[in-house]
């Protein structure tokens, strides 16, 4: 079985860099696996426009996302319990590693006036959060989409610091801006 090229730069240089200064290999911080969260919002009732987010997810991550439900009602957002809210797939594994892959190298170059990722966009667990206001920055899905809304990915990471974190995530080739 062929190995993911984000694999292969994750031994080449994360590993290395850290191995380097005399860490044990098990000690590494590591992607364990992404999330990536769509809002329906206000066109819950739509079904064509649940079922174009839908297919969108689905070329964009090659898993069909799972449908979340709310779990209590909030009269304040018209919302009752049992209303689609949203959708959401996990990925891990090699699908994980070749969506990354994509989001680094394809995907966020395509960002309008992108200067980089914010380093401060960890949570206290050190797991990183990126909104994208725009789901056709990624090349699978059709420009030709009448439907155009926002995902949320979150990468889940072993890091212990903030630090290791963004060492992580820059070893694995995602551009972040530089602190002045």
């Amino acid at each position: 079985m062929p190995q993911n090229r984000l694999k292969g730069i994750y031994q080449e240089k994360v590993v290395k860099d850290y191995t380097a200064s005399k860490v044990n290999v098990m000690a590494v911080p590591k992607v364990t696996k992404v999330i990536i969260n769509v809002g329906i919002g206000k066109n819950r009732g739509n079904e064509k426009f649940v079922q174009d987010v839908t297919d969108n997810l689905t070329k964009i991550s090659g898993q069909k996302p799972t449908i979340r439900k709310a779990k209590k009602a909030i009269s304040g957002f018209k919302v009752r319990e049992g209303d689609k809210v949203g959708l959401v797939v996990t990925l891990r594994g090699n699908r994980m590693c070749d969506f990354l892959d994509k989001l680094a190298n394809a995907a966020l170059p395509r960002l309008r006036d992108f200067r980089g990722l914010d380093p401060k966009s960890f949570d206290k667990e050190n797991n990183f959060t990126l909104g994208v206001k725009e789901h056709n920055i990624f090349p699978e899905v059709t420009q030709a989409t009448e439907n155009i809304h926002g995902l949320e990915i979150t990468i889940n990471t072993t890091a212990k610091t903030q630090e290791d974190g963004t060492k992580l995530l820059k070893g694995l080739g995602f551009p972040f801006k530089e602190n002045k």
